[in-house]
């Protein structure tokens, strides 16, 4: 069974004397434990399809369903990381990642051990007591990673989480995302303007033109990249060809739908 099936979905921006295209027969289907990403020029409606999968928003028309069941009957989890950590500041790390689990009332110490573990395999198990002002940015990312498995989502939406971070260290939670996600076997949607990125990590790549935000083109990625880690990726020889193909999909897509749509 698909984990996540989109239909022919659309979504407008009104006001009052207009309305906007933002998304226009978005039909795609997600597979269990499947990672794909969403490439796209700047306004072609990436970060509001997670917005919609979420709950955040309705769609205008079309239908999503998780486990074929329609989505706003569906009380399956969904986990979404985004660009900014959104730890609280006056809470210790442990305590952030267990907030979750207290808030659905289902704290004891079996939940709290589960943390414990989970932020050791992040390598996040030393700094339990310490708050976030006193992590970096990519530690407090990676308590945000395991603040979002600690309520063990369906699915997995990731909206440029590594976007604010240094090279170097978005390289390396790359990898560990990429590796803890699969180990976790959860389905995953990533929202990114780096193409390397979206090779180094999906199964799938699906190309948005914008204006109104439409599927362009769907890629596959290898095999031989996909059994890989993303640091290795890039040093495989099929991955310059494909981030070259990738590329020319990009600029076809923003010459597209250069001037927009306003109506």
């Amino acid at each position: 069974m698909k984990m996540l099936e989109l239909q022919q979905v659309s979504h407008y921006y009104f006001s009052k004397t207009s309305y906007t295209k933002a998304l226009e027969n978005i039909s795609f289907s997600v597979q269990p434990g499947e990672f794909i990403s969403l490439l796209g020029p700047s306004g072609c409606g990436k970060s509001t399809i997670l917005s919609i999968i979420a709950k955040l928003m309705k769609n205008t028309s079309g239908n999503i369903k998780i486990k074929g069941e329609p989505l706003e009957k569906s009380d399956a989890e969904i986990g979404y990381m985004l660009q900014q950590d959104y730890l609280f500041p006056w809470k210790t790390i442990l305590d952030n990642i267990l907030l979750g689990p207290k808030i659905q009332k289902r704290y004891d110490e079996t939940i709290e051990n589960q943390a414990k573990k989970l932020l050791q395999e992040v390598g996040l198990g030393n700094v339990l007591k310490q708050y976030p002002a006193e992590l970096s940015g990519g530690m407090r990312q990676r308590a945000a990673l395991a603040r979002t498995l600690m309520n063990d989502p369906a699915i997995f939406l990731l909206d440029e989480p590594f976007s604010s971070l240094d090279y170097q260290t978005k390289l390396k939670l790359e990898e560990l995302v990429s590796n803890t996600l699969s180990n976790y076997n959860k389905t995953t949607i990533l929202v990114t303007h780096d193409i390397g990125e979206a090779i180094a990590m999906s199964d799938r790549i699906i190309i948005l033109s914008a204006h109104p935000g439409r599927i362009s083109t769907f890629y596959e990625i290898p095999i031989e990249l996909r059994i890989e880690s993303p640091m290795a990726v890039r040093k495989h020889p099929k991955y310059q060809p494909l981030f070259d193909k990738i590329w020319q999909s990009l600029e076809s897509a923003k010459s597209d739908n250069e001037t927009g749509e306003l109506l």
